[in-house]
């Protein structure tokens, strides 16, 4: 059984998404309607994870997000959902409908973040957010968009970096 996910920020990149769960595949490239992408601490607190604000959608009249459909087995729903804090209250699941390139409407799980104050990302969180726009061949004007995104110049460790470039290396390693 699979159902469809709609990921706009970290998850835009396979490897990311990969780490926790291994049954994404690709299905398209997709646009949200009426959105637009923001950053933010949850309660006012910084992710533990990136040191820095993390991405959300808000509603907002004309404007559109970018972002990736993966087709996933609903076995790695709840990983999914750990993976964006949900029992915590951090991230609540939705349900979005995004328009592929070709056309096609699809009806996709999402996450938004309650209850947050607006912060930016850290350049690490920014850096793989970027490589998944780029990886997936999302618009240019869009990827533009976020290489413009002030970061909180965090210069510390981000462990999960180390794991993401890791498996990045690994498996440049097997196609080689």
């Amino acid at each position: 059984c699979w159902f469809l996910y709609y990921a706009y920020g970290s998850n835009l990149l396979r490897e990311r998404l990969l780490l926790r769960n291994p049954s994404a595949a690709l299905c398209a490239p997709a646009r949200l309607q009426d959105f637009r992408l923001e950053f933010g601490h949850h309660q006012g607190r910084t992710s533990s994870v990136w040191h820095g604000g993390t991405a959300t959608i808000a509603q907002s009249p004309g404007d559109e997000v970018w972002g990736i459909v993966w087709k996933m087995n609903t076995s790695n729903l709840s990983s999914l959902d750990k993976q964006e804090g949900v029992e915590d209250g951090i991230y609540v699941p939705i349900e979005v409908n995004v328009h592929t390139q070709a056309g096609k409407v699809l009806t996709c799980r999402s996450y938004q973040m309650q209850d947050y104050v607006c912060g930016p990302p850290s350049p690490q969180y920014k850096k793989v957010i970027c490589m998944g726009a780029k990886q997936n061949g999302l618009p240019t004007d869009y990827l533009e968009k976020l290489e413009a995104i002030e970061t909180n110049n965090y210069a510390g460790p981000v462990p999960i970096m180390d794991e993401i470039e890791a498996a990045i290396k690994a498996e440049k390693i097997n196609s080689a």
